[in-house]
């Protein structure tokens, strides 16, 4: 049974279904969950939120339903809280300071759940999150506003799986480009952005707005006057003054529906500005580029690095790497460092090549050696052939092999890259199974 109750009316012990007002206005990144901590409970009782909606048989009943003999159903069975419940103040929504980022206190932390296992939850995430993005942005192009509550399941789901492995989600995205380009792109970036922010340890509330602002920094996208199918649905192969437009339009459109934090919003205008000065739209240089500003900067591009075009040749994700790297005039050292730790050096979907004269892709990473990877081989330089594959942990080998460079995949009998990224990763995942 479900029954409103006031903030001040909440106890422990009661199962939160819902909690009213704005997404923003509480400290939690679920609303639903067991309230079983003091501080949880002192939390809740502190943010703006004005109301909850508790379920009575799941939980504590209210004192005065007790006097009316509802009675307390599962109150008395324990119930573990989702580990990614966090319990920190309400954090300002204009971002966070440059160089003190604040850190998340995170419940209880959960084990990763082996890659293997998480690429088919995420597959299945990512498909479903996939159908929303397009849906949305398909009302974007009718007109139509977008509400926070709008890409709320979307973030869950993205959030969700990166908590239960860090490089599943944007691996599998790696290995698979069946979905409109724009579609695809913003997906992956949100997710990037998750896996940067909690990289980079700053709190649940700045979490989410790192991930709003990468699924969102397109959508003007949407508002081009003209029709993206003669590019094959990919907007940067229009020319430089018509694509350059999405920004301010997004911008624009974003402010107008009236619940999109600041922070997300000044983000989504300065995804394409550069330290140096040589962005767009406004030309902004490094003293004016807040943190989210420049985490998105870094996701955005290198997930456009990795993205082939219809006359755009991608670049391997270690390779995209490297391209970062190589430009700290543009894009903020620092915190590309953290983006390396989130991806690894060599990012899954990674073509290598081996000491052993064998040519492998990446298929997981080790958190605790991100440039030791594990690769499943495909090809002997050796023989000049394709070979049974075998998946390495280089972190775990003992020496026996270990990675050259990036692979030169050109001249060999091989399937298209991202058939051939969709087999090895499958095999890998089957062997580990």
């Amino acid at each position: 049974m479900l029954k409103r109750i006031s903030t001040e009316e909440i106890k422990l012990g009661m199962f939160i279904h819902k909690l009213e007002g704005s997404w923003f206005s509480h400290p939690f990144w679920k609303r639903k969950f067991l309230l079983d901590d003091p501080d949880m409970l002192d939390a809740l009782r502190e943010s703006a939120v004005p109301a909850v909606i508790i379920d009575t048989a799941r939980g504590m009943v209210p004192e005065a339903d007790k006097a009316q003999g509802v009675p307390p159903a599962a109150a008395l069975r324990p119930a573990a809280s989702p580990p990614h419940l966090s319990v920190v103040p309400p954090v300002p929504h204009h971002g966070f300071a440059h160089g003190a980022f604040a850190q998340s206190t995170f419940a209880r932390p959960r084990a990763a759940l082996p890659i293997a296992r998480e690429f088919g939850r995420a597959k299945r995430a990512a498909g479903e999150a996939l159908k929303m993005v397009s849906r949305t942005f398909i009302e974007v192009r009718l007109g139509k506003a977008i509400k926070v509550h709008d890409v709320e399941p979307v973030l869950d789901a993205v959030y969700a799986s990166v908590q239960r492995n860090l490089y599943a989600f944007n691996g599998l995205l790696r290995c698979q480009n069946d979905s409109e380009p724009v579609y695809r792109h913003s997906l992956a970036v949100s997710a990037l952005m998750i896996a940067l922010a909690r990289q980079m340890k700053l709190s649940p509330l700045e979490i989410r707005d790192a991930g709003m602002a990468g699924l969102l920094m397109d959508v003007g996208v949407g508002q081009l006057p003209v029709d993206l199918k003669s590019v094959g649905g990919d907007y940067t192969l229009l020319r430089d003054d018509l694509k350059q437009q999405h920004v301010l339009l997004g911008y624009t459109f974003l402010k107008a529906a009236g619940d999109i934090p600041d922070a997300v919003l000044r983000a989504v205008l300065h995804h394409h500005e550069r330290l140096d000065g040589s962005g767009f739209p406004q030309g902004l240089t490094a003293p004016v580029i807040e943190p989210l500003g420049r985490m998105a900067a870094i996701c955005d591009t290198y997930d456009t690095l990795i993205a082939a075009g219809e006359e755009r040749a991608r670049l391997d994700p270690a390779e995209a790497i490297r391209t970062l790297r190589a430009q700290p005039d543009k894009f903020d050292a620092g915190i590309l460092e953290r983006f390396v730790e989130a991806v690894g050096v060599y990012p899954i979907g990674s073509f290598v090549r081996l000491r052993s004269g064998r040519l492998a892709m990446v298929v997981d990473e080790d958190p605790a050696e991100t440039a030791l990877p594990t690769v499943r081989t495909f090809w002997s330089l050796v023989q000049g052939r394709k070979v049974r594959g075998e998946t390495i942990a280089l972190a775990h080998c003992y020496g026996e092999d270990a990675i050259e460079g990036v692979a030169d995949l050109s001249g060999l009998d091989l399937p298209e890259i991202d058939k051939l990224r969709s087999a090895l990763l499958a095999a890998a995942c089957r062997e580990a199974q």
